[in-house]
Order: structure tokens, then C-alpha cells, then sequence
């Protein structure tokens, strides 16, 4: 397979790519890791931004865990001690925006795990989310009854009153709510998603309901806000070995933050954010789309694909 330019089929423009984020969720988390950045850049420690404010270090710490948020003296106390005093309009405001609002999923209750809450925001509020796929197609391209085959089958071993027809249910509607979210909003995410050609080969629920999951997975790879890569079966041993990873892009306003990569495990969700961690996903996943499919090429690569089954 020949290597080609890395570059989306359809450059976000400057109006798409500038995204309200509403989510309390994530507006709190870019909020507290901003805060902690601050403060490390200074070289200052908990106990020098709790004497700043006349609080405690459990306090500065809750609030550099996103758990709460300063009050409006506090975090002009706290910008003052950073040097950041002229950015003390543009985090009042998102401190303000963090307090408002409601996450989109609160209606979906104990369907969404908590280690989940926090991606559901950042991928909602994300201009850009990539990632690569190592075992079925992403969640945002799934349609209901494909992901109803993939979450019956990972939910194998869930107790009986949580694998229930409605508790199933509700959790494919969290899913093609998550769509909606993200690929049909007023200004959608560019979504650019390198998939393993055994995970689009497996058969979940039934060589029909799996053909429909491939025509609609073509289909979406020709939107222009999505581009979908596929790694053949002869491109051998690779980086993406290792796993299932999605790295998340934060709104341009957020000028400082570099996003992050979310890592999910049978129990639990991992939220990578420093910068060499990032950086090392970054250039996985850039290893990987070299050896792919080009995303021009990948709608009929994926229909072969369903013409086989």
C-alpha cells in the first residue's frame, strides 16, 4: 500500500470549525486543566494558590480536578498570581458557561457509565475527533442494529436487570444520539476514523444487518466532514496493535489546550492530556493512516467489502 498526503478530503471552514461548547462537563474540564497549566508554568504549588485565595489546598485541588469551580474574586486572585490577569474576561466567561446549562444525556440516567460523562461532553463540544479502530467501526457510524449486535455482545456478562430489552435499548439510542450530536448538528465535527479491515470483516448480527453497516459506512465516508481510512488485512503487524484510541480536538477559543486521547477498557475510561502522550498517539495513528486506504478510496474499498459477505 503506498503512503499519501495526510491531509482531510474537506478543510473545516473558519465558521465550522468554531464550536459553542455547551457541555458543563467539558467547559469545567478545559476549565480546570487551563487552571492547573497556569499554575504549573509558574512553578507554583496547591498551597501558593490557596494562600493567593484564602482557601484551602483541597479546595484549589477540587478545583483543578474539575470537580468545582472558583468564585469570580477567587479566579481573579488566581489569574493575578499566574500573570494572567488580561485573560480574566475570557475565563470569567467560560467559568460563567460551565455554571449554565445541561449535558445532552442527563435524560439517558444510569445508561451512561460515569467514566463516560466527561467524553460524551468533550466529543459533543469537539471540533475534530480521529481515532482508530481496531475491532468494529466506530460508535458514531453504527447504525441501530449493528450497535444493538455490539452492545448485546459486550454487555454478555452484565447482570440480568441491566440486560434487559429496554436497558439494551436505551443504550443503542445513547448511541444514535451521540450521532445526532456530533454529525447532524448546525456545524458538524469533522470525524476522521482509521479502521481495521478485520474489525469492518466481522460479522455482527448476521451477514445482513453487517452489509447494511458497510453501505452505511461507505456512505458516510463521502460527507464531506468525514474522512474513513481502512488498514488491509496484508499490511501486517502495526502500530495499532496496542488498541482502540480517539483523540479529541478542543474549540479553537481554547487556544492553550491541545485536546486529549481517550482510552476505554472493560471497567474504565483513561483520559490522556499531556502533551508527549498525545503526541505519542498522534504519530500511531499517523503510521497507521499511511499504510491505509486513501480516503477517497476507502467508499469502494468498504462496498467490495460488503459485495463479499
Amino acid at each position: 500500500m503506498t503512503g499519501h498526503r495526510l491531509t482531510p478530503k474537506a478543510e473545516m471552514g473558519e465558521e465550522a470549525a468554531v464550536v459553542a461548547a455547551q457541555s458543563p462537563t467539558a467547559l469545567k474540564w478545559w476549565f480546570a486543566v487551563e487552571m492547573r497549566r497556569m499554575r504549573d508554568g509558574k512553578g507554583l504549588s496547591r498551597e501558593d494558590a490557596a494562600r493567593a485565595i484564602k482557601g484551602s489546598v483541597q479546595g484549589v485541588g477540587h478545583i483543578e480536578a474539575g470537580r468545582s469551580l472558583p468564585k469570580p474574586l477567587e479566579l481573579d486572585k488566581l489569574l493575578e498570581l499566574y500573570d494572567q490577569s488580561e485573560r480574566a474576561e475570557f475565563f470569567q466567561d467560560l467559568r460563567d458557561r460551565a455554571k449554565r446549562g445541561k449535558d445532552w444525556w442527563i435524560g439517558f440516567g444510569p445508561s451512561v457509565r460515569s467514566y463516560f460523562n466527561l467524553f460524551l461532553g468533550l466529543e459533543s463540544s469537539s471540533p475534530q475527533i480521529e481515532g482508530w479502530d481496531a475491532l468494529v467501526p466506530p460508535g458514531l457510524f453504527q447504525t441501530p442494529d449493528y450497535a444493538e449486535g455490539v452492545i448485546r455482545a459486550g454487555y454478555a456478562d452484565v447482570p440480568a436487570a441491566a440486560d434487559t430489552g429496554n436497558g439494551i435499548r436505551q443504550l443503542v439510542d445513547l448511541r444514535m444520539a451521540r450521532q445526532r450530536e456530533v454529525l447532524e448538528r448546525e456545524h458538524p465535527a469533522k470525524v476522521w476514523r482509521v479502521i481495521d479491515e478485520a474489525a469492518l470483516r466481522r460479522v455482527v448480527g448476521g451477514p445482513e444487518v453487517t452489509k447494511a453497516q458497510l453501505h452505511h459506512l461507505a456512505d458516510l465516508a463521502e460527507r464531506p466532514n468525514v474522512d474513513v481510512q481502512v488498514v488491509p488485512l496484508d499490511a501486517g503487524a502495526h502500530t495499532g496493535t496496542e488498541g482502540t484510541f480517539t483523540l479529541v480536538s478542543a474549540p479553537p477559543e481554547l487556544e492553550n489546550y491541545p485536546g486529549c486521547v481517550y482510552v476505554e477498557t472493560l471497567v474504565k475510561g483513561y483520559y490522556y492530556e499531556e502533551p508527549e502522550e498525545i503526541t505519542r498517539y498522534r504519530n500511531a495513528l499517523t503510521r497507521l493512516r499511511v499504510q491505509a486506504t486513501k480516503p477517497e478510496d476507502s467508499p469502494a474499498f468498504i462496498r467490495q467489502l460488503a459485495k463479499d459477505l
